[in-house]
Formats: C-alpha cells, structure tokens, sequence
C-alpha cells in the first residue's frame, strides 16, 4: 500500500492576523535567501537583509515563512508573518538544530517580541 503524506498548506499555521496585510510582508520587500528550501509554516530570522532559517540564541528579528518557497538556487521572493497574528505551534515548522522544547520555547519568545503569538 502506498503511503502519502501531506505537507504544510499555505498559511495553514495561522489562527488569527490583523485586517488587510499588516501582519505579512510582501513579496517585493524582503527575500529568503539562497541555499533554502522550506515549506510553509517554517520559522526564519532576518540575518543581512535575507531570511534564512532560525538559530538558537539569535537576536535578529524573526518571522514565519507563509507559503513554501523553493530558494535553493537564488535569493527568493516570499511573503512572512512578520507581526501582530497567533499562530499554531503544532504547524511551525523549526531548523533541525531547534531540537527541543527549551529551544523551541526560546524561538518563540522571539516571535513573542515581534507580536506573533504561538499557542
């Protein structure tokens, strides 16, 4: 029997954001950066005007990647949560090095600080 499994839909981690676009940024504003390929859902940092995936301990401001985006050849135009929206936890998708609970946690004290609140 073959198996299938679904991946993250767009924007399916979100429960609430603010009226009109003012929780994402566009697709013109800022890109994922090269070398990146990840599915919707997936916690960034922005590192040298790029977004690339999430490191433990950082202090560059975060976001949450809305759609996926394939980036493994050149910089990418993408749209990311950036503020004022509640997110599911359960479909956050974190880098491998983002491994446990109190890492995980950390993250999303992060995202906190930007207005996105994770439940």
């Amino acid at each position: 029997m073959t198996v299938l499994t679904e991946g993250n839909h767009t924007g399916e981690f979100l429960i609430s954001e603010a009226n009109g676009y003012r929780s994402r940024s566009g697709p013109e504003d800022i890109q994922l950066a090269s070398g990146n390929n990840l599915v919707a859902g997936s916690v960034v940092e922005l590192t040298a005007g790029e977004y690339v995936p999430v490191t433990v301990g950082g202090t560059d401001p975060v976001a949450i990647l809305y759609a996926a985006v394939d980036a493994t050849a050149a910089d990418t135009d993408a749209v990311f949560i950036e503020r004022d929206a509640e997110v599911a936890e359960a479909r956050l998708t974190y880098p491998a090095a983002v491994d446990d609970d109190a890492k995980q946690d950390a993250v999303n004290v992060r995202l906190l600080a930007v207005g996105i609140k994770v439940v």
